[in-house]
């Protein structure tokens, strides 16, 4: 009989590579892991993997059993999912994820109200980048911008986003406009190529909030969804960035309240799921653009 933990510590070797990026992920140290995955060759005489310099190849051994340690992976997590939807409590944990600037700058007083009115429930609060799989529970309800999500997943999108050109009002550009754009963007986007014929790229960035800070630094103009921006110039009543009167199609993106279909009867995941649904839609017209000050 195989332990599910052996399982747990092949996988995410096998999918990093190296024994360090599976221990992160594991939460222990690497020399654990290393141990636990010779022990498991030992138990069953077989080599999974191939130590290289490079990091850890799997054997063909370890080849043939990979889609069926995926798939042992996938009914323990849904065993998991299955028992956890039938909690009636509102006690205990819920892991929260969403933008960490959506949470920084737009939701925190939201999630302090929370904590206040369900002091019984545990949140933990996930914010770094990347998209957290709530078919693996790493999260349990998700605060995502997507433009659809999948399937399986339920939930609510609260409207689609408006994005503005913005620029600080106390900087010139007499002659070429520098903008500010994303990591990705190689050459100039579409919103600077027919209103700033003569831009250019000062920056790239990969962060809302570093692309806003670069802004009001005076290094260039920016195309950023108007939440960021217009929820910073509400506390910020002498701010210089403003929105300038460019009109740009609504976002296919929306931003979405979402939980698994399986944790649809949990209910400390619908509480969290319909308190911040209900949150997001008092502020809506944030999200939406309208709240935007153009340049006069």
């Amino acid at each position: 009989m195989i332990d599910w933990d052996d399982i747990r510590y092949f996988l995410e070797v096998a999918r990093s590579g190296n024994v360090t990026s599976a221990a992160k992920v594991l939460g222990v140290n690497h020399t654990t892991v290393s141990r636990r995955i010779r022990q498991l060759e030992d138990r069953h005489g077989v080599r999974l993997f191939e130590r290289l310099s490079s990091g850890y190849e799997m054997t063909a051994a370890a080849s043939a059993i990979y889609e069926l340690a995926l798939e042992l992976e996938a009914k323990n997590q849904e065993v998991a999912r299955q028992l956890f939807g039938q909690d009636s409590r509102l006690v205990g944990e819920i892991t929260l994820t969403m933008p960490h600037d959506i949470l920084d700058f737009c939701l925190m007083g939201a999630v302090a109200e929370f904590r206040s009115d369900h002091p019984q429930i545990q949140l933990n609060l996930l914010v770094a980048k990347g998209l957290k799989n709530l078919a693996a529970r790493e999260a349990d309800v998700a605060i995502r911008l997507t433009p659809q999500p999948p399937d399986y997943l339920i939930g609510k999108e609260i409207t689609k986003l408006q994005h503005g050109v913005y620029v600080n009002t106390k900087v010139d550009y007499p002659e070429k406009t520098p903008l500010v754009v994303w990591d990705d963007e190689k050459t100039l986007p579409e919103w600077a190529v027919g209103n700033f014929p003569n831009g250019e790229i000062a920056l790239r960035v990969d962060d809302l909030y570093s692309m806003y800070a670069a802004v009001q630094a005076g290094i260039g103009i920016a195309c950023m969804p108007c939440y960021m921006p217009d929820a910073l110039a509400s506390m910020q009543p002498k701010a210089t960035i403003k929105r300038l009167p460019i009109a740009l199609p609504m976002s296919t993106w929306g931003i979405w309240v979402l939980s698994h279909v399986d944790l649809r009867h949990t209910a400390r995941v619908r509480r969290c799921r319909e308190f911040f649904i209900d949150r997001l839609e008092r502020s809506k017209q944030l999200y939406a653009g309208a709240q935007s000050q153009f340049v006069g």
